[in-house]
C-alpha cells in the first residue's frame, strides 16, 4: 500500500467577528464619493444625532440646541412682526391719511368751484371779486391736491380717475371762461356754456374724484385693519418656546433631582416678560389705533360725504336760477342731496349719522352748528324758490347769492360749509392723536423682544452646559 505525503501549507485565517455598525458606516462613506456622498450627508447627520440622543449628554445637547434655535427664531419673528406693525402705523400717519385727505380735498374743491362759478354767473355786471377769487382758489387747491393724490397712483384703480381728472379739468375751466366772457358781453349763450361746464363736472369730473377718494379711503381702512390684527405667528412661537422650556425643566428635575435650573429659569422669565410686554403693548396699540379709526377717520368720512352733498346741493340751487325756468332737473337733484344731508325731517341724513357717532369733544358743537346752518339754508332755499316761481327773478337771485342778506341762502350755506370743515378738522386731529399714541405704545418693543430672545438663548446655553459638565 502506497501512501502520499502532502507538504503542509499556510493555515487559513480563522473567521473573525463581523464589522461593527460604525465600521460599516465608515466603509460605506469611504466607498461613496462625489454627488452620492453629498446626498448622504443629511442622512449621516440624522443617524449621528439619533445615536448621540441615546446617551444622556447627547440628549441634553440636542435639547439645548433645539431650545436655542427656537428662542432665536421666536425672537426674530416677534421682532419683525412688531417692526412691521410699527412701519404700518407710521405709513398710515405720514402717507396714507394725507393722501386720503388730498383726495377729499380734490372732491371738495371741485364741487365748491362749480357752485361758486354758478353763483358768480348770477351776479349783475362784473362778477364779485370775492367769488372770482374763491373760484380760482378752488381750482388751484384741486390741482395741488390732485398732484399729491396722484403720487400714489400705482395701479388701474387710482390711475384711471387721475387720468380723467387731468384731461377733463382744463376743458371745464375753458368752458367756464367762455361762459364768463359771453356773460360780460350780455350774450345768453353764456348760460349754455356754464350749464355744459357743470354737466361735465357732474357727469365726469366729480365721479372720477369720488372714485379716487373711495380708493384712498379703502386703502386707509385696510392699513388700519392691518395695524390692529393679532400677531398669531409670533404668539404661537413664543407660547411653544415657553412650553418647551417648562418640559425641559421637568425633564432635568427628574434626571438630576435638582428642583430648579438657574439658566432655564432665566430663559423662562425672559419669554414670560416677552409675552406679557408684547400682549400689553399690542392691546393698547390696537385699542388706540381702533379708536383713531372709529373716532377719527370713520367720522371724517361721514362728514366729508355730508359736505359733498351740501356743495352739490348748493350748485343745484344756483344752476336752477341760471336755467331761468328750465331748471327742474337741478331742483330735483337739490331735493335728493338735501335729503342725503339732513334726511326728510331735517334731523337725519349724514348729519344725523355724524351726531350719533360724535358724543363728546369739540366735534359735538361743530356738528350741532352745521345742523342748525343746514336747516337755516333749507328755509332760505324755500324763499328763493317761492320768489323765482312768483316771477321775482332778481329778488330770488339776490336772496340766493348776496352775502349781506343775513337770512339769505348764501350766508347760511357758508356757515354750514365752515362748520363742516371745522368738524372734519377735529376728526382728523383725533385720528392723528390716537394713532400717534398707538404708535408710541410700541416704543422699544421690537429691540426689547430681540434682547429678551438673546437672553433666553443664553440662559438655555448656560443652564444645559452646567449639567453637561457633570458628565466629564
Amino acid at each position: 500500500m502506497t501512501s502520499t505525503a502532502t507538504a503542509p501549507g499556510p493555515a487559513a485565517p480563522a473567521p473573525g467577528p463581523p464589522p461593527s455598525p460604525p465600521d460599516r458606516d465608515r466603509d460605506r462613506a469611504a466607498g461613496r464619493s462625489g454627488l452620492l456622498g453629498l446626498l448622504d450627508l443629511p442622512g449621516q447627520g440624522v443617524r449621528a444625532i439619533i445615536r448621540s440622543a441615546a446617551t444622556t449628554p447627547g440628549r441634553l445637547t440636542v435639547i439645548a440646541v433645539g431650545l436655542v434655535l427656537l428662542s432665536l427664531i421666536a425672537g426674530l419673528v416677534a421682532t419683525l412682526s412688531v417692526q412691521n406693525r410699527d412701519d404700518t402705523i407710521s405709513g398710515v400717519i405720514d402717507h396714507r391719511e394725507p393722501l386720503a385727505a388730498a383726495a377729499q380735498q380734490v372732491y371738495r374743491s371741485l364741487s365748491d368751484a362749480d357752485a361758486t362759478a354758478a353763483s358768480a354767473f348770477l351776479s349783475i355786471g362784473t362778477e364779485p371779486p370775492e367769488l372770482r377769487q374763491r373760484y380760482e382758489r378752488d381750482i388751484a387747491e384741486a390741482g395741488a391736491a390732485l398732484a399729491k393724490a396722484a403720487s400714489d397712483a400705482s395701479d388701474v384703480a387710482d390711475a384711471a380717475p387721475v387720468d380723467v381728472l387731468n384731461q377733463s379739468l382744463p376743458v371745464y375751466t375753458g368752458l367756464v371762461e367762455t361762459a364768463r366772457a359771453n356773460n360780460r358781453l350780455g350774450y345768453p349763450v353764456g348760460a349754455s356754456y356754464l350749464r355744459e361746464a357743470s354737466e361735465l363736472m357732474r357727469a365726469k369730473i366729480l365721479p372720477a374724484a369720488q372714485d379716487l377718494y373711495r380708493v384712498d379711503t379703502e386703502r386707509l381702512v385696510n392699513e388700519q385693519d392691518s395695524a390692529t390684527g393679532f400677531p398669531w405667528p409670533a404668539t404661537i412661537l413664543l407660547v411653544a418656546l415657553l412650553a418647551a422650556l417648562v418640559v425641559a425643566q421637568i425633564h432635568l428635575t427628574r434626571r438630576t433631582n435638582r428642583l430648579l435650573n438657574v439658566g432655564l429659569v432665566v430663559a423662562t422669565a425672559a419669554v414670560v416678560v416677552s409675552l406679557l410686554w408684547g400682549a400689553v403693548a399690542m392691546v393698547v396699540q390696537g385699542s388706540l389705533v381702533g379708536s383713531g379709526q372709529d373716532d377719527g377717520s370713520h367720522r371724517v368720512d361721514v362728514l366729508v360725504r355730508a359736505r359733498i352733498a351740501a356743495l352739490q346741493a348748493r350748485a343745484d340751487e344756483t344752476l336752477t336760477l341760471v336755467a331761468r325756468g328750465d331748471g327742474a332737473a337741478y331742483e330735483k337733484d337739490f331735493g335728493a342731496n338735501a335729503a342725503q344731508l339732513v334726511g326728510p325731517d331735517g334731523q337725519g341724513g349724514l348729519l344725523g349719522e355724524a351726531r350719533g357717532l360724535i358724543k363728546d369733544g369739540d366735534g359735538v358743537t361743530r356738528v350741532a352748528d352745521a345742523t342748525k346752518a343746514a336747516n337755516d339754508w333749507l328755509k332760505a332755499h324755500k324763499v328763493v324758490r317761492s320768489q323765482d316761481d312768483a316771477g321775482q327773478y332778481q329778488e330770488a337771485v339776490d336772496f340766493a347769492v348776496l352775502e349781506d342778506k343775513t337770512d339769505g341762502s348764501a350766508p347760511a350755506f357758508r356757515r354750514l360749509d365752515d362748520s363742516l370743515q371745522a368738524a372734519i378738522d377735529v376728526g382728523r386731529q383725533e385720528f392723528l392723536d390716537d394713532t400717534h399714541r398707538g404708535d408710541n405704545a410700541l416704543t422699544f418693543l421690537a429691540p426689547g423682544l430681540a434682547v429678551l430672545a438673546i437672553v433666553a438663548a443664553a440662559g438655555v446655553t448656560m443652564g444645559i452646559r452646567e449639567r453637561l459638565r457633570e458628565y466629564r
